[in-house]
C-alpha cells in the first residue's frame, strides 16, 4: 500500500494584492537512483505559481509530475482552457497523471483564496487556514466540507 506521508512539505499563499506564491520541499524517495532529481525543485512539475491562475505544490510519484508537467497543466487549463481551479486540478491529478503511471496529490489555491487538494493516492495530509483564522487539517478529503 501507499504510504500517506511521503516526506514532501508544499505550501501555497496569496496576499492582499493578490499575488500568488507556492514552496516544496522533499526528502525524495528512499533507496532513490544516485542523481534523480525528483518533480519538487522543479517549476512546472512540483511546484508552480502564476499571478492569476494558481499557486500549486505536489507530492507523489515525482516522474510522473515531471513528465505530466502536472503543477504547470493546472495553470495552463485554467488560463487557456478556461477551467476553475477545482476542474483543473481534479482533471490533472485525477485523470491524467494515473495514465502516466503514478499518484499523488496537490494543494492548490487560486487569487481569490479558493482552495483544493485532489489526490490519486489514498489520503494527503494537508491543511490550510481560512481568512477568518479557522485551522482546518484532513488526511481523506471526505473529512470535513471543503472550503468553497
Amino acid at each position: 500500500g501507499e504510504t500517506l506521508t511521503q516526506g514532501t512539505v508544499g505550501a501555497v499563499a496569496v496576499d492582499g494584492k493578490r499575488d500568488l506564491a507556492a514552496a516544496t520541499s522533499t526528502g525524495g524517495m528512499t533507496n532513490k537512483m544516485a542523481g534523480r532529481v525528483g518533480d519538487s525543485p522543479v517549476v512546472g512539475a512540483g511546484t508552480y505559481a502564476k499571478n492569476g491562475t494558481v499557486a500549486a505544490s505536489a507530492t507523489g510519484a515525482g516522474e510522473v509530475f515531471l513528465r505530466g508537467a502536472a503543477t504547470a497543466t493546472i495553470s495552463d487549463l485554467i488560463e487557456f482552457g478556461g477551467r476553475d481551479l477545482a476542474g483543473a486540478v481534479y482533471e490533472v491529478l485525477v485523470e491524467r497523471l494515473p495514465r502516466l503511471g503514478g499518484t499523488g496529490g496537490v494543494i492548490a489555491l487560486n487569487a481569490q483564496g479558493v482552495f483544493d487538494a485532489p489526490h490519486s493516492s489514498e489520503g494527503m495530509l494537508h491543511g490550510y487556514l481560512t481568512e477568518d483564522g479557522r485551522l482546518v487539517t484532513k488526511v481523506f478529503a471526505d473529512e470535513s466540507p471543503a472550503n468553497r
